[in-house]
């Protein structure tokens, strides 16, 4: 809900991570089709020598493809929807109403961002709420979520709560920039806006993070399994204390897999989900681990928010011209004084809607870009401590490409636009093809 505002606001990095799993398609879509009942619970085949292929039972096979084009219908349709609320808000001129009640409750520029942001955010995201829900729907239809509907409103409404005070400091930042300079604005803005952003980066895996889920050190339940990830901690050379690693406990909500790096500096851990543990051999645990590894010691979560911040910039300067042309053209049907007017905010967040919508091919291709990276890197880390390296990295993506519903063959154009990951198939064909040492050749990342 107002977390929508804060992604759009911050071009979808506030509190960067890096999933091992595979992307997460959009859940706040409606199921454009499906195969008429829910699936039931799935429990991945395990084959030790598989060939070097993705491939589904045909019943799996159709879930995965209806689940694949309902997410994929929701992403454009909650674009399209959202648009349009914005548009029709701005039509009856519902902002310059919250503006007057700011204006009216205090001359403090603050205190007004404390009454105009909450009530505008919130309106906006009750009459997108359907959307929401659908994709919740859609997530327990196909088997990807088991979380019930008290419980996954509470969560949505927790967001919003924590949301509101980035959205409204950022806000605040954002128009006191304009108010400062309407022409450079967009520049101040940003620079105002990247210690907000660092700082939720940092404190997000620390305080917001544990509001939804249980966080424990995986050596107080998994002692045997944090010795063997001991071993490819000593065996990369670097240093991750058992600390840094933590078992969520996400069996409660979801039926997938997944773990992921997250946090910076000193809050930077890696995070491993009960289902992975309880879905998974050891040398394939050991396998995603070393993934998630080279994440942390590549510094990606770094390189991810530093990605996004220049892309944010570019965003910013080119939304700053079309935003004082529409102000300009629009100003007086929507009963806008300015661009420094908090009632010209439904405006900035369509246009940023919109760029952040066109640069989502290049944020994908970089995520992908990434998680190569990360892919190479836990081969190599883990080459000699267990056994059939290619087969076992290959028999772990095609547990999560099957758990998580990845269809077999997407097409270049939604691998383009939706996928954060390489497609299972070609990290697949990677673990097989991948192999520096039978080649006489130096391993990239772990010499």
């Amino acid at each position: 809900m107002c977390r929508r505002i804060v992604l759009v606001l911050c071009l979808f990095i506030l509190g960067s991570s890096l999933e091992a799993s595979q992307p997460q398609l959009p859940t706040d879509a409606p199921a454009g089709s499906d195969t008429g009942t829910a699936p039931t619970a799935f429990q991945p085949s395990v084959n030790k020598r598989a060939p070097s292929a993705y491939t589904l039972s045909p019943h799996r096979a159709a879930q995965a493809v209806a689940y694949a084009r309902a997410s994929h219908q929701l992403y454009f349709l909650n674009l399209a929807y959202s648009v349009a609320v914005l548009l029709l808000l701005l039509r009856f001129r519902v902002a310059p109403r919250f503006r007057d009640w700011a204006e009216g409750a205090s001359q403090s520029r603050f205190l007004q961002a404390l009454v105009f942001v909450p009530g505008f955010a919130l309106t906006f995201d009750v009459l997108t709420l359907p959307l929401d829900m659908a994709g919740h729907w859609m997530q327990r239809h196909f088997g990807q979520s088991i979380q019930g509907w008290g419980s996954w409103l509470w969560d949505q409404t927790l967001a919003d709560m924590v949301s509101i005070a980035s959205v409204v400091f950022l806000v605040w930042l954002l128009y006191l920039a304009i108010r400062r300079s309407a022409r450079h604005w967009w520049f101040y803005g940003w620079l105002a806006a990247l210690p907000v952003i660092l700082f939720t980066g940092f404190v997000n895996p620390l305080l917001i993070d544990p509001l939804f889920s249980q966080f424990t050190p995986l050596a107080a339940s998994q002692p045997e399994l944090t010795k063997q990830i001991e071993r490819v901690v000593v065996r990369s050379g670097q240093q991750i204390p058992e600390s840094r690693i933590f078992l969520m406990d996400a069996s409660r909500k979801v039926d997938q897999v997944n773990a992921y790096v997250t946090g910076l500096g000193g809050s930077e851990r890696v995070v491993v989900w009960d289902t992975i543990v309880s879905r998974m051999t050891t040398p394939q645990i050991l396998f995603v681990f070393g993934h998630e590894m080279g994440h942390y010691v590549l510094r990606h979560s770094l390189q991810q928010m530093m990605f996004a911040a220049g892309l944010l910039l570019v965003v910013l300067w080119a939304a700053s011209y079309v935003f004082r042309w529409a102000v300009d053209r629009y100003g007086d049907a929507w009963a806008l004084r300015g661009v420094d007017d908090w009632a010209s905010l439904p405006v900035l967040f369509l246009l940023l809607s919109l760029f952040g919508f066109v640069c989502t091919p290049a944020i994908a291709a970089f995520n992908r870009h990434l998680e190569h990276q990360a892919d190479q890197y836990g081969l190599e880390v883990v080459h000699g401590l267990i056994p059939d390296v290619s087969g076992v990295a290959a028999e772990s993506f095609r547990i999560l490409g099957e758990l998580d519903l990845e269809e077999p063959s997407p097409s270049w154009l939604v691998k383009i636009w939706f996928y954060t990951h390489p497609p299972i198939a070609e990290r697949i064909r990677f673990a097989y093809d991948y192999d520096p040492w039978a080649k006489g050749q130096s391993p990239r990342f772990v010499k």
